[in-house]
């Protein structure tokens, strides 16, 4: 069995609510630092604009970012109407200025029923979608015209509401892969005047909320006391949505070697699965068939 390096790091979650100006990177190296694990990223980008909730996988959790990604999303930010900037955000040069015309519930709405369910959206020109093998921010940066394809997303939740002149409130529940900036600028375009996302902030990833996420004073803090891992969270948090196998003594051992077994408990057919051992260690993931067997697809090191 493959046993973990003395040197490693810790393994586990570290929720933060990241601040505006730093980049999803900045956050996961100020938490590399901290926390003295080298292995760190993150489970879905926010603009360096935005603030709110980045879920920071440490060790071998990185191993579990996709299932963390693949939630649903909350957020909730500001919209500037009239106003269009070449990245659709307020970080971007202004493109074009319109009038607004007057807007009321009943056209707000309107609008935000357009844009619920599965819609097709054209992610922004300044993102990091591939575009022939190249980062899309990266050609339009040089000045490059950028086709990007329109692709579905689903909006579960849209809410707009009136916030001042010429501004809207946005609280957007959705899936995987949503771009609220695209969400801005096409709202802004079904009201005919354009529009930009001028702030956000991502309140919920899957079962992780802003409300348990930690500043990064406050991680300085814990770090500079040396309890840093105070904060963390079991990398098992990732999956506590899906069912979980326990396996004996046997079936952890082949587990452990990549090879299939029998659950000790009843659980229904998966893809992906918690796996544990009799004495509660978490062993992994796995993907269960209809009789009960377990296939090895992430395998953590004891």
């Amino acid at each position: 069995m493959a046993r973990k390096r003395a040197t490693d790091g810790p393994d586990g979650i570290l929720l933060v609510d990241k601040p505006a100006g730093w980049t999803s990177h900045d956050v996961v190296a100020k938490v590399r630092r901290l926390v003295g694990q080298p292995r760190a990223g993150h489970a879905g980008t926010l603009d360096p604009f935005a603030t709110g909730l980045l879920v920071v996988c440490l060790g071998q959790a990185t191993r579990l970012a996709g299932y963390v990604m693949a939630h649903e999303k909350v957020y909730e930010g500001e919209i500037v109407l009239g106003v269009t900037t070449d990245t659709a955000d307020c970080d971007g040069t202004v493109i074009a200025r319109r009038p607004v015309p007057p807007v009321d519930t009943v056209a707000l709405d309107r609008v935000a029923g357009l844009f619920t369910g599965v819609i097709a959206q054209t992610p922004p020109a300044y993102s990091a979608v591939k575009v022939a093998g190249q980062r899309a921010y990266d050609l339009a940066r040089q000045g490059k015209a950028v086709e990007l394809t329109a692709r579905p997303v689903e909006v579960f939740e849209l809410r707009l509401t009136p916030s001042g002149a010429d501004r809207l409130r946005i609280h957007v529940r959705c899936g995987p892969g949503t771009y609220i900036r695209s969400l801005a600028r096409d709202i802004g375009e079904a009201l005919g005047c354009g529009a930009h996302l001028a702030s956000l902030r991502r309140l919920r990833s899957g079962r992780f909320r802003v409300e348990d996420a930690w500043a990064i004073p406050e991680l300085e803090r814990l770090a500079g006391e040396g309890r840093a891992g105070k904060a963390m969270l079991p990398a098992d948090e990732a999956l506590l949505d899906h069912d979980c196998a326990i396996l004996g003594t046997p079936g952890r051992e082949a587990f452990l070697h990549g090879n299939v077994h029998s659950a000790g408990t009843a659980v229904r057919p998966a893809a992906a699965a918690r796996v544990y051992g009799t004495d509660g260690a978490f062993l992994g993931v796995g993907a269960v068939d209809a009789s009960g067997r377990v296939q090895p697809v992430r395998v953590f090191r004891a």
